[in-house]
């Protein structure tokens, strides 16, 4: 019990210490611009753990008014590159910031459309993607609460406390509501309860 304790601690703990500054203002307001005003998408991306990561905050982006798709990077150099249109904007994951597939994927969009906006999630303000970013999002860098240090789990926990904030911040500018929630929720107890149907279940 103390040892799922002290993990619990540590992962909170890296949460708290999730730097913020000005650029999740500046991101949500350029999400909104291009998907509210310009009709276009968020299109999310990384690999590995990553990915699923921004798998995750693409399907909740949908769910709640802002519609984005996520672009595996290795598939997007086998045409799935396609899905990206002008007016989108790319929100890219990589916890070192020098994921290889994904750097390729910055170059592959910019030969198909200059000056996409781009925000990158990521730990390592150093890196070459870092630098590439108009919206830069840190992570805090967190130690792993894995035992060897390596495998993804105290990272992909703030990447999804970041992608939460950034969903909650845009259902908020939208005027997101209950109702719109419902239409895009039709089946299992969400939907049920979105419609005030969930009574019967108490």
């Amino acid at each position: 019990m103390k040892r799922v304790k002290d993990i619990f601690s540590s992962e909170a703990e890296a949460i708290s210490r999730i730097p913020v500054n000005g650029f999740y203002e500046d991101a949500v307001n350029a999400i909104y611009r291009k998907v509210h005003t310009d009709n276009g998408k968020v299109i999310t991306s990384g690999m590995g753990k990553a990915g699923q990561i921004a798998m995750n905050i693409s399907t909740t982006l949908s769910s709640t008014g802002t519609p984005s798709v996520f672009l595996h990077p290795s598939e997007a150099q086998h045409g799935d590159l396609g899905v990206i249109q002008e007016n989108d904007i790319l929100l890219l994951i990589s916890n070192s910031g020098k994921t290889r597939e994904i750097l390729e994927l910055l170059l592959l969009t910019d030969n198909l459309y200059k000056n996409i906006p781009v925000i990158v999630m990521t730990s390592n303000k150093e890196s070459e993607l870092a630098e590439k970013a108009d919206y830069l999002l840190l992570t805090g860098n967190p130690e792993e609460v894995c035992t060897l240090g390596l495998t993804p789990t105290t990272s992909t926990t703030v990447m999804t406390v970041i992608g939460d904030a950034l969903v909650v911040l845009l259902q908020e500018k939208i005027g997101f509501t209950r109702e719109e929630y419902a239409k895009r929720h039709h089946g299992g107890y969400l939907g049920m309860k979105s419609r005030g149907e969930d009574n019967q279940y108490q």
